[in-house]
């Protein structure tokens, strides 16, 4: 904004050029963009975009997983074969892990199905891990309907705060 000033010293006329915005003005500016931005990230909500990102994952890594075990069947005439024999797959649900601390409720699938069916074991996103083939846990239960055959892979910690009314991913074949 130009502001015009005329002042008189000693007797002569000066013409003062001032120009640029007023303290309450930025002051304005910088008010209104924070309102702004305040309501673009309550609208957007980052907590449940990446809750929902790593649900995304799991329903992947479930799929891969449970794709493996279908081809690993699909080769062995319908029954899931598994020639390290840590793998158990029946109707309890059991922890896809390694078997280093060894419980009745873990499962190693890791040798049955990497590297033939997929390159590696996929793990959760947030709280499984995978270090080597002899120290992972990927957060991930397998069960098999013995009565159907059908078998279930399921990511328990796809429950989270961010999304309400959040369940369990569990995918059936």
């Amino acid at each position: 904004m130009n502001f015009k000033k005329i002042t008189k010293n000693k007797g002569l006329a000066h013409e003062l050029m001032t120009e640029g915005f007023t303290l309450i003005e930025v002051l304005i500016v910088i008010g209104i963009i924070a309102i702004l931005a305040s309501i673009v990230i309550v609208a957007i909500n980052p907590a449940r975009q990446f809750a929902q990102a790593r649900n995304s994952q799991r329903i992947s890594n479930v799929n891969s997983i449970l794709n493996a075990i279908g081809q690993n069947m699909v080769e062995n005439k319908g029954i899931f074969t598994c020639t390290s024999g840590n793998a158990i797959i029946d109707n309890t649900a059991r922890n896809i892990e390694d078997l280093a601390n060894a419980t009745d409720l873990k499962t190693d699938l890791r040798d049955c199905i990497a590297p033939i069916y997929i390159p590696e074991i996929p793990f959760d996103p947030s709280a499984g891990h995978f270090t080597s083939a002899t120290d992972y846990d990927t957060k991930y239960t397998v069960t098999k309907d013995t009565t159907t055959g059908r078998i279930t892979v399921c990511a328990p910690g796809s429950i989270e705060e961010a999304i309400a009314g959040s369940t369990v991913i569990c995918v059936t074949r």
